[in-house]
């Protein structure tokens, strides 16, 4: 006789945060007939729409259903070499906890199997009947003090579970939990809903095996999933290193009968692939990450890298720790020693491998660094990290803020050590250099001209950080480097400027141009190159962004030679002041005939003390946009203000004397003015116009 029960199987339990989208109602019920061992659940008509909910939303990838059944079967071993601490029975003399994959072709199925704990009947019907519960939570509640270390491998995940309906119309489970006798063991299976009403059934059955097979019934159109290469391919994708040997059957190429067994050149029926009986251990269930510093070769953390970027180049420098603390992870990450082709595409995704307990979860986990720090390549392995319930997307936490902040902080302390080794100690004053060992000789030696190297490839990434981390715009700020204009080499530090600055200098001297000719040889240099002040010369189309947000650099202030005034403070004496003053006065009368003939082209037109050679040169206000930024917008398609840049000229040039009572007047003021906007790379509004008064003036 058969008795129905109507209960409430989530009532009164709390969800679980990381476990269930926010569109699922808290509470699921279904209607239990109890025809002796077989129990038919039904849910209500809402867990159809929930199951559609977990197989066609929150799954962007089909394929990951293989790795949360994967991660499932992990789960269950661990867990049972967890309670067989306090009791070894649990084995039942089959100690090598595995994972085994098989596939029929003919029925149309695909089974994950495993040797861990199982379930009872009463567990498969909490666990798998219910969405959203998840027994591996239960069991890490249960735990206490030191038990909940040693259970750090257990996942925490719900509906993992669920995603075998992406590519099954049908699942079958079939279980034993360690330690009962093989006559309690559990058959559940279920359709997903597909047959209207979300029925399930649970069944006893004997099974010899301790543990549990997932059978999944393919949908017509993932027939592939019953193929050896692909199921291969997704398991060294995402479980790879899963601590766990994945074992599949061996299969080997077997020829097609002769069509005719009496003529060996008759032809043969088409060959195929066969399985040969025998098991192989398809994923290398060996995390480099998890293992100890002292146990890895630098070949190994090499060849580890070169397999995660498909680089085939030794990085130039890599990191390994363990992050332990509130937020608990493994950290492997290395620096490149080339930039990409694809460094500045902005639809390339940038970022980390993420896994969680060994379980790879995504490949550019761009949340876990600042973009400034694409070029970096590596691992981060969490033990708890918050996920969407199909684990596919990072939700911004304080989780991951620690982890992002940490990784940020390991990155730029091996950018300091290449930098701090980048050249050999000098000897001091006394001719004696620090004491080394042969060793740390041999290692400081490694590393001369790695940092430079890096600056080739990354710098201008680099820069980006001063806009987008002013938590480590300091940190960033001595990890630049520049050409000069005493050195063509990108090797100039901001503290290696400041330390040769001449006595009396109040600020860093710099000028942005688009080549390291055009900088060097730009008018506005001229009255520091005859004073012999040091300016940097930046020639990145990052530099005039960037520089906006550093505007002085351990206490001194960085100036433009392009913008406001020239003012040398000390290092200008009296008498060229006074020369300068009397200079503007004489030249007050040709300056405003100047500005007349200019004044749709320049704000202001001056005399100036920054030219020696050149006739004239164009700067802007001190907190105006210079002149290279606005041709950069344009050239970008983005809109830029108007720029009317200042027009200095020289007092002592001889062009600049020919203007007062010249009969060209007009024509020399725009040839002036233009040839100085060519002086710094820009192009006149008219060329043609600019040929023009050239020429009538040349005839």
């Amino acid at each position: 006789m058969a008795v129905r029960v109507n209960t409430p199987i989530c009532a009164a339990r709390p969800l679980e945060s990381r476990q269930v989208h926010p569109n699922l109602p808290a509470f699921c019920s279904y209607s239990l007939d109890i025809p002796m061992s077989k129990q038919t659940l039904n849910f209500q008509a809402e867990v159809a729409q929930l199951l559609h909910l977990v197989t066609h939303s929150l799954y962007s990838n089909k394929e990951i259903f293989l790795r949360e059944l994967i991660s499932n079967a992990s789960d269950a071993c661990d867990k049972l070499r967890f309670e067989a601490i306090n009791n070894s029975g649990l084995y039942e003399n089959d100690p090598d906890l595995k994972v085994k994959v098989t596939f029929d072709k003919d029925a149309k199925s695909l089974t994950i199997t495993d040797n861990g704990i199982g379930l009872s009947q009463q567990e498969a019907i909490d666990n798998l009947g219910t969405i959203a519960k998840s027994g591996t939570k239960d069991f890490v509640s249960k735990l206490s003090g030191d038990q909940k270390a040693d259970s750090q491998l257990i996942g925490q995940f719900g509906v993992g579970f669920y995603s075998g309906f992406i590519v099954a119309d049908k699942i079958t489970v079939e279980s034993r939990r360690a330690g009962l006798p093989a006559n309690e063991a559990v058959r559940w299976v279920s359709d997903g809903g597909a047959s209207g009403g979300g029925a399930f059934e649970v069944e006893s059955i004997t099974r010899e095996a301790r543990g549990t097979s997932v059978i999944l019934h393919l949908r017509e159109d993932a027939l592939d999933y019953a193929q050896a290469w692909k199921v291969k391919g997704i398991i060294n994708k995402y479980s790879d290193h899963i601590s766990l040997p994945i074992q599949m059957e061996k299969e080997e190429w077997k020829d097609g009968e002769l069509i005719n067994p009496s003529d060996e050149n008759g032809g043969r029926q088409p060959g195929a692939m066969v399985k040969t009986g025998e098991w192989e251990t398809v994923n290398k269930a060996n995390a480099i990450w998890a293992r100890a510093k002292k146990d890895i070769t630098q070949e190994q953390y090499d060849d580890f890298y070169k397999q995660i970027s498909h680089d085939f180049e030794a990085p130039l420098a890599h990191t390994h720790n363990r992050v332990e603390g509130s937020t608990e992870y493994t950290q492997l990450l290395y620096i490149p020693s080339k930039a990409p082709m694809d460094l500045w595409n902005r639809d390339k995704k940038g970022g980390l491998k993420l896994y969680v307990k060994r379980v790879f979860i995504m490949d550019d986990a761009e949340a876990l660094l600042p973009s400034y720090l694409r070029f970096v390549k590596g691992v981060v392995d969490s033990a708890d990290l918050p996920l969407n319930v199909s684990r596919e997307l990072l939700q911004e936490s304080r989780d991951v803020k620690a982890i992002r902040e940490g990784c940020t902080k390991r990155v730029l302390g091996m950018l300091e050590d290449l930098a701090k080794h980048d050249k050999l100690p000098e000897q001091n004053a006394d001719g004696v250099t620090d004491v080394q060992t042969a060793e740390e000789k041999a290692e400081a030696e490694k590393k001369v001209g790695q940092y430079t190297k890096f600056y080739n490839e990354f710098g201008a990434v680099l820069k980006e950080g001063l806009g987008e981390d002013f938590a480590n715009k300091e940190r960033l700020s001595k990890l630049l480097r520049f050409a000069s204009s005493t050195s063509d080499a990108v090797s100039v530090s901001l503290a290696d400027y400041k330390a040769r600055m001449k006595e009396g200098q109040e600020a860093i001297y710099y000028i942005t141009a688009d080549t390291l000719a055009a900088a060097r040889n730009s008018p506005q240099l001229e009255v520091f190159k005859k004073k012999g002040i040091e300016v940097l010369l930046m020639t990145d189309r990052v530099d005039e962004w960037a520089l906006n947000y550093l505007h002085d650099f351990d206490g001194t202030p960085m100036q433009s030679v392009a913008k406001g005034a020239v003012d040398l403070g000390k290092l200008q004496d009296e008498a060229e002041k006074k020369a300068a003053e009397e200079a503007a006065e004489a030249f007050k009368p040709l300056l405003a005939k100047l500005k007349e003939a200019l004044k749709d082209k320049a704000e202001d037109v001056r005399v100036t003390t920054r030219l020696v050679d050149s006739p004239a040169c164009l700067v802007v206000q001190d907190h105006g946009m210079s002149t290279q930024l606005a041709r950069m917008l344009k050239q970008a398609g983005q809109a830029a203000p108007e720029v009317k840049p200042v027009l200095e000229v020289n007092a002592e040039h001889a062009l600049v004397k020919k203007l007062d009572g010249s009969v060209h007047f007009n024509d020399l003021a725009h040839i002036l003015f233009d040839q100085a906007l060519l002086a710094e790379g820009g192009l006149p509004d008219d060329p043609a116009a600019y040929v023009k008064r050239v020429n009538a003036l040349l005839v």
